[in-house]
């Protein structure tokens, strides 16, 4: 077929993309005109180009970064191309899991009536752990957790040796309060391990995880729902005014690596002075 060229907005009719959107790919050099007039500096397409844009608009509708739909575009082979766009539809995928979570949570919330659970009491001793730490936020910590956990038990595995309890995780205030912090993903362990290295490489290492005295709630459910437990449990605490400083730690009776969201029993532990 003959090329032809065509002025930016018949452009834009053939492609359902507006005259604004084209313009910034032009500037981002994903999609350039065949012809710019250079005394009026009018953009002219190629109807060559015509299936491209089509593709990038598709592509933006999926909410694919900038980046990404250039690494398309260029992909030197088919393989690589697939490839990209695999990520992104995992990536998708992985949005779409939360989003349902977060509708799931909130649909919970407005129709379930508010129950406190049952708060317990525990003095928790200080253990020896094969721990992990990290600069974690927010958004990031459901990624990390199941990556270092994976780990640790590997770690473990690997050393023939049997967890000493469930995995579990501190929680220090800037976490919370400023969405950012060190996180620490720690499996207590026993036996040999105490006294001897468990495996070399890695990012896991043995440390002493302090003892604390702790108000303790059960969350049971997928993590997106936790902070209806931290919000009952905080409200025990301050209303009898025995918080202290320390991190919050989660213990995960059912392994933090578990799929099933629904299947998750965590104790949350609330630091407060000397509960004998």
């Amino acid at each position: 077929m003959m090329s032809v060229l065509v002025p930016i907005g018949d452009f834009s009719r053939m492609t359902h993309l507006s005259v604004k959107a084209l313009r910034f790919y032009h500037d981002q050099g994903l999609l350039e005109p065949a012809r710019i007039d250079p005394s009026s500096g009018y953009r002219f397409y190629d109807t060559g180009q015509v299936p491209v844009a089509q593709v990038i608009r598709r592509f933006r509708d999926l909410d694919m970064p900038l980046d990404q739909v250039r690494a398309v575009l260029t992909a030197p082979d088919v393989e690589t191309r697939t490839k990209e766009i695999i990520a992104h539809l995992n990536a998708m995928e992985s949005k779409l899991a939360e989003l349902q979570m977060s509708v799931s949570s909130l649909r919970a919330l407005l129709e379930t009536p508010a129950v406190r659970p049952e708060v317990e009491f525990r003095s928790i001793p200080a253990t020896r752990a094969l721990a992990v730490r990290g600069m974690v936020t927010v958004q990031q910590a459901w990624a990390w957790g199941t990556d270092v956990f994976g780990e640790i038990y590997g770690r473990i595995e690997q050393a023939d040796l049997t967890p000493a309890g469930p995995g579990a995780a501190l929680f220090p205030a800037g976490y919370f309060e400023l969405q950012e912090a060190e996180l620490t993903a720690f499996v207590p362990v026993d036996g040999p391990v105490a006294d001897g290295p468990v495996a070399d490489g890695g990012r896991a290492g043995l440390v002493t995880i302090p003892g604390v005295e702790a108000a303790v709630m059960l969350h049971s459910g997928s993590p997106a729902d936790s902070d209806q437990t931290y919000g009952a449990l905080g409200t025990v605490v301050a209303e009898r005014a025995i918080g202290i400083e320390g991190p919050i730690r989660e213990y995960y009776l059912v392994p933090f690596t578990e799929p099933d969201l629904s299947r998750h029993r965590t104790e949350i532990c609330w630091p407060v002075f000397q509960t004998a």
